[in-house]
């Protein structure tokens, strides 16, 4: 076996698609119509990833107005004035917040997987919300009548339904993403908020076989939103000893970006738990330039140098567009990325000897 390679997730909307969900919201198409785009949408991603050589695809989240909320769009009880995450460049993302209970998803993985699946014979990874940062719904002052502890209750049941009927609907892999992990340390930088997520997390993860955690997943960045962090300010050495606790079979961790990328391998090697796999972020999607293959296979050899190569993948550093609305990266700077990645994965290979 060689070096996987996977994606994270998401890819930029086409203009049409874009278009047509604001056109949908504004009431000037139906929803047959945004189908129709979304379709079309989906068929496009699932081509392009296949040109790449791609081992492993995924839906590109087409169908996802936003990475984080997807499970609860159009449900009636959101209410606007949420948790506010602000990014590097001064631009925020608002969450909405959960006015009664009991907490259910309107929408569900397997159905985004499904749709991929009809649409290519390799495996297809499908990425969901981890349920720490679908817990930020819960306004801190409480819901009258629906606990806390109830709405916890909730949550990791939806959640574990649907990381199961993924993996029952033969996804290759399912990534829980935990994007608000690195952040949590911003907001509390005495790592109980931290910790809390990874409890939660395991709440969910616990469930599950050995055998099913192996194809579970776990992705971690500093956000990557309008080509802007919220959290790279944090530094890995606080997050990863904590992170790697989580009882993932696999880790996705940016890297690429990172100013010291030796200095984390060197966390990483200390603190990888024996029976996981970590990828290795080798290309940077908030930067513009696409990197050469060769560029990439001498971040994975610098990775095989403290880790060994049968615990080694590789992956993008984060999502493209993990919120539907942004366009600071094209489609073709994504796909061009995702081919270096490729490419110099098998080049590492090659130099590996293996």
């Amino acid at each position: 076996m060689g070096i996987p390679t996977e994606p994270i997730g998401s890819v930029p909307r086409p203009a049409e698609l874009l278009k047509g969900f604001q056109d949908h919201a504004e009431g000037r198409i139906d929803a047959a119509a945004l189908r129709a785009l979304t379709d079309q949408a989906l068929a496009d991603t699932v081509s392009r990833f296949e040109a790449t050589g791609s081992p492993v695809v995924t839906d590109g989240e087409q169908d996802k107005p936003s990475f984080l909320t997807y499970p609860v769009a159009g449900i009636p009880d959101l209410a606007a004035g949420g948790a506010v995450v602000p990014f590097a460049d001064g631009h925020t993302r608002e969450l909405p917040v959960l006015t009664s209970g009991p907490f259910r998803y309107s929408a569900h993985a397997v159905d985004l997987l499904r749709a991929a699946q009809r649409l290519t014979a390799l495996p297809v990874k499908q990425p969901v919300i981890a349920p720490s940062a679908l817990a930020l719904l819960y306004p801190a002052d409480g819901i009258d009548g629906y606990s806390r502890d109830e709405f916890v209750a909730d949550l990791v049941n939806e959640t574990e339904a649907d990381i199961r009927a993924c993996l029952d609907a033969g996804a290759a892999v399912v990534q829980l993403d935990f994007t608000e992990g690195r952040l949590s340390l911003k907001l509390d930088p005495s790592g109980g908020l931290l910790r809390d997520f990874v409890a939660l997390n395991n709440a969910v993860l616990e469930r599950f076989s050995a055998e099913d955690r192996a194809r579970i997943g776990l992705h971690t960045c500093p956000g990557g939103d309008q080509d802007s962090t919220h959290s790279a300010d944090v530094d890995y050495a606080d997050l990863l000893p904590d992170l790697f606790r989580i009882k993932a079979g696999r880790f996705y961790v940016q890297l690429a970006s990172e100013p010291d990328r030796r200095r984390v391998l060197g966390i990483i090697k200390e603190h990888l738990p024996a029976d996981a796999r970590v990828f290795i972020g080798v290309t940077d999607p908030i930067d513009p330039r696409v990197e050469t293959a060769e560029e990439v296979r001498d971040r994975v050899l610098e990775a095989a140098e403290f880790l060994p190569v049968e615990r080694l993948g590789t992956c993008d550093d984060c999502g493209f567009a993990p919120f539907a609305d942004d366009t600071s990266t094209s489609r073709d700077t994504a796909f061009a990325k995702i081919a270096a990645r490729v490419e110099g994965t098998r080049l590492a290979e090659a130099a590996l000897g293996i």
